[in-house]
């Protein structure tokens, strides 16, 4: 059952390398009116390029497909960040979730869902085999005191 949200953006854009800076300033931009902390800011940074990154790298190595990035601010202080593709999935999920493990050549760490991990609450990954991977991650962020 989907949360409602107070407010939400949905973007696309095509898996070229030079939009991930685009869909990491977005999501600053939108999760600032939450009035999150620098260091908030920066870990929901870090996961929306990694996700993004994994999407523009993995699921379309030899073409240029769409990447669909939705922020959504849920009750309770949570940002809800999901970053979709239509690419060719992962096989293996449990074992893409292993630190250091990869199908991105040797220039890739295969730290991606780790990081995503260490920064965000939770972090749930769909995949289909031919068909894509939604990767959805939440994040609580500290209430702050109005003085």
């Amino acid at each position: 059952m989907k949360t409602k949200a107070s407010n939400e953006v949905t973007i696309e854009f095509p898996s070229h390398s030079r939009n991930e800076s685009f869909a990491r300033s977005a999501a600053a931009c939108f999760a600032a009116q939450m009035d999150p902390t620098l260091n908030e800011l920066e870990d929901i940074k870090t996961a929306v390029s990694e996700a993004v990154t994994n999407a523009i790298v993995h699921a379309y190595p030899d073409s240029i497909g769409k990447v669909l990035v939705r922020l959504r601010i849920c009750p309770n202080n949570v940002l809800e960040l999901t970053v979709k593709d239509h690419g060719r999935g992962i096989p293996d999920v449990d074992k893409a979730r292993q630190p250091m493990y990869t199908t991105g050549g040797e220039e890739r760490s295969g730290m991606g869902f780790t990081i995503m991990e260490s920064f965000m609450d939770k972090v749930t990954i769909r995949s289909t085999v031919n068909k894509g991977t939604t990767v959805t991650m939440k994040k609580k962020l500290a209430p702050r005191v109005r003085k």
